[in-house]
């Protein structure tokens, strides 16, 4: 008896399990089947996946009159170098062997009593120069600058000025470029690399620039150098 039940639990249970795994095959057959409606799932973007991303922010529309702050960074350096050595000599030598003279009315030949006149002469000229030249200029400064145009492909004109007057000492700089409105930030904010055309003058009045100011007669033997 004990034997007849224990052969019908092992049926049952085997009989349960051939149903469950029969079943999971079934549903694993259909989710996997060829012949299924295919899942549709968007791309992923970086706002999904990103608890940090910010949208970017929408091009700045620049208009005649906007006020642009623009940060001038210009920076420049030269090396030159060089070295002359010249050498010339030179060797003369002029004999007046034959002269004319008047005998009254007459032109005949001159005895030249002291002897026949001569020159001679030796020229050596040497010239050697070496030449060394290092320049370095440096310009940072921050301007506020109008938009005073805007061409026909878009690109703003800018224009600015600015000075500063501390008693006797005067600063005065002036800016001009064209810029195209993209590189504009939202900040309304530009850096000089990305102007073209850029124009940059630059004044300085007062005891500072005057310690070190050449004279007019100093200036004008620099420019001809007549020595």
């Amino acid at each position: 008896m004990k034997l007849y039940i224990t052969r019908i639990a092992s049926l049952w249970a085997m009989a349960v399990g051939v149903m469950l795994c029969g079943g999971a095959s079934r549903v694993a057959a259909q989710n996997n089947s060829l012949y299924g409606a295919p899942q549709q799932r968007a791309p992923m973007t970086l706002a999904d996946a990103s608890w940090t991303y910010q949208m970017p922010a929408e091009p700045k529309t620049a208009n005649i009159n906007d006020i642009v702050k623009v940060t001038v960074s210009v920076k420049s350096s030269m090396t030159s170098e060089g070295k002359i050595d010249r050498k010339k000599q030179g060797y003369g030598k002029l004999k007046l062997s034959k002269w004319i003279k008047f005998y009254g009315m007459d032109l005949g030949a001159d005895g030249q009593p002291n002897g026949a006149p001569e020159v001679r002469g030796e020229v050596d000229n040497k010239l050697q120069a070496n030449g060394n030249l290092v320049t370095a200029d440096k310009m940072s400064f921050v301007i506020s600058c109008r938009i005073a145009d805007k061409r026909p492909n878009g690109n703003c004109v800018l224009e600015g000025t600015w000075s500063v007057r501390d008693n006797e000492e005067n600063w005065e700089y002036s800016l001009s470029g064209e810029i195209r409105p993209e590189d504009i930030k939202p900040d309304n904010s530009v850096i000089s690399d990305t102007i073209a055309d850029l124009k940059i003058i630059k004044r300085e009045a007062g005891h500072v620039r005057d310690s070190y100011r050449r004279g007019w007669a100093l200036e004008w033997l620099d420019k001809w150098q007549p020595f």
